[in-house]
């Protein structure tokens, strides 16, 4: 979200400072682990559809600006039992903004693409303009195309104070200072580390994914296998073709809920990660469960309706954030930052936000 943003803000001539704590791009948060699904339908609330629009085309013109390959279409499946939020919020979605979608039924399912073996009472939306975006590649794309609009980005620099001045802010750094007109804060798993206003709203959380080995290899091709969200008996996982890697990777919505202070993280997954992905492979994708290629862990970063914060704070509207992506904000990212460089410029923003304004927190309290 913070590359992205960089690049809308220098894009229209602005003076523009990023600075990231890590390396560009990093493994340390939230946008690693070489794929990350993006799909037209949106089961978690069809407000989101019109952003993940702009977001496609947003993708594909940076592609023409830097000639980096980002977005893969393979199709996508959304599936599970017929009441299911996944499969019922997909058709809902679908069907309110006119997306092209197929419903299947498992065996349906199961036929034309064999590396799937659901069960008969589920059911699945096939969207064809489904796929994955490769994120480090889409981060460098940001930064150099940032960097091209005039952005000065730094790595390496942790972020250590915000303070609002009476004509501005100020950043302060492991390595020095810096006054602006305004600020954005993209800090992901840290963003409430550096604003109190988002201690309960924005609460990182422990992810696990798993890359197996498939015993039918062609079965997992991109070209046979639709990236996926699942919505199973013991909860929602995702998964994605063979890329890069030579294996079928997958993880668990939440995996175990484990709260974390990302700076004192277990990084390393463990043997109980590993076993719980392995049985759902089992399951699900018998023929995706070989040997075990690799696990990476990373970060959610969840808000209490796991919709996304996107707005300036109410006390100092110099001061604009996104944060909470709750597992499912990659895919937007390059949206976001337009929104973000809209908010941050102008206060506003054409786009429809109001799911992801900071005070519907404060409408749920009141009742």
């Amino acid at each position: 979200m913070g590359s992205a943003t960089a690049f809308h803000l220098a894009d229209r001539g602005l003076d523009v400072l990023g600075i990231e704590r890590y390396d560009v791009p990093h493994e340390m948060g939230s946008s690693h682990g070489v794929t990350r699904i993006i799909r037209k339908a949106q089961y978690e609330d069809p407000a989101y559809v019109p952003l993940v629009r702009r977001a496609y085309d947003l993708w594909r013109e940076l592609e023409d600006r830097t000639g980096r390959e980002l977005l893969h279409v393979t199709g996508g499946i959304d599936a599970g039992p017929e009441d299911s939020e996944v499969f019922a919020g997909s058709v809902r979605s679908c069907e309110e903004h006119g997306i092209d979608h197929e419903v299947l039924s498992a065996d349906e399912l199961n036929d034309r693409f064999p590396g799937y073996d659901l069960p008969d009472h589920h059911r699945a939306v096939y969207q064809p303009d489904g796929g994955f975006l490769v994120p480090e590649q889409c981060i460098i794309a940001h930064v150099e195309a940032a960097q091209a609009a005039g952005a000065e980005i730094r790595a390496r620099e942790t972020v250590a104070d915000l303070a609002s001045l009476s004509d501005g802010v100020r950043v302060t750094t492991d390595k020095g200072t810096y006054e602006a007109d305004d600020v954005v804060v993209t800090a992901g798993a840290w963003a409430r580390k550096l604003l109190p206003e988002l201690t309960e709203l924005a609460v990182p959380e422990r992810q696990v994914l798993a890359w197996l080995r498939p015993t039918e290899p062609e079965r997992f091709e991109a070209s046979n296998f639709p990236v996926f969200v699942h919505a199973a008996d013991d909860g929602h996982y995702y998964g994605f073709p063979r890329y890069d890697v030579p294996s079928f990777k997958f993880g668990k919505f939440n995996h175990f809920g484990e709260e974390v202070d990302p700076d004192a993280m277990d990084r390393e997954p463990r043997r109980g990660d590993e076993e719980m992905l392995r049985a759902y492979a089992r399951r699900y994708f018998p023929d995706g469960a070989g040997p075990t290629m690799r696990l990476a862990t990373c970060m959610f970063t969840n808000t209490p309706d796991h919709h996304f914060v996107l707005d300036t704070l109410p006390d100092d509207p110099r001061i604009t954030v996104g944060a909470g992506f709750s597992g499912h904000g990659f895919k937007f990212a390059s949206a976001v930052g337009e929104v973000l460089a809209d908010l941050a410029t102008d206060g506003g923003t054409d786009h429809d936000i109001d799911l992801f304004r900071l005070d519907r927190f404060d409408r749920a309290r009141d009742g």
